[in-house]
């Protein structure tokens, strides 16, 4: 029971780290300026994507996705050298 405990702990700091990510990581400001829409068109273009919409949302979370991880791995490592400690 103690095992099921530390994985449920695992995945619900996993997910608020997400959701952390996603609420605070940003790479534009709110709304987007003409120069940047257009950057994001063009680039969509450049990858073949037809919705540039939807090709920036998809970023975005791949973006977040390897935030979280990192943050996740730093926070266990951590945790880990504290625990050793004791």
């Amino acid at each position: 029971m103690e095992a099921l405990a530390r994985k449920a702990a695992k995945v619900l700091l996993f997910c608020g780290l997400f959701f952390l990510a996603g609420r605070y990581v940003h790479t534009y400001p709110l709304p987007m300026t003409l120069s940047q829409q257009h950057y994001l068109i063009v680039i969509s273009e450049t990858f073949g994507v037809a919705d540039y919409e939807m090709f920036y949302i998809g970023s975005m979370i791949a973006i977040d996705l390897v935030v979280t991880i990192l943050a996740y791995s730093i926070l266990m490592r951590l945790w880990q050298r504290y625990c050793a400690r004791e």
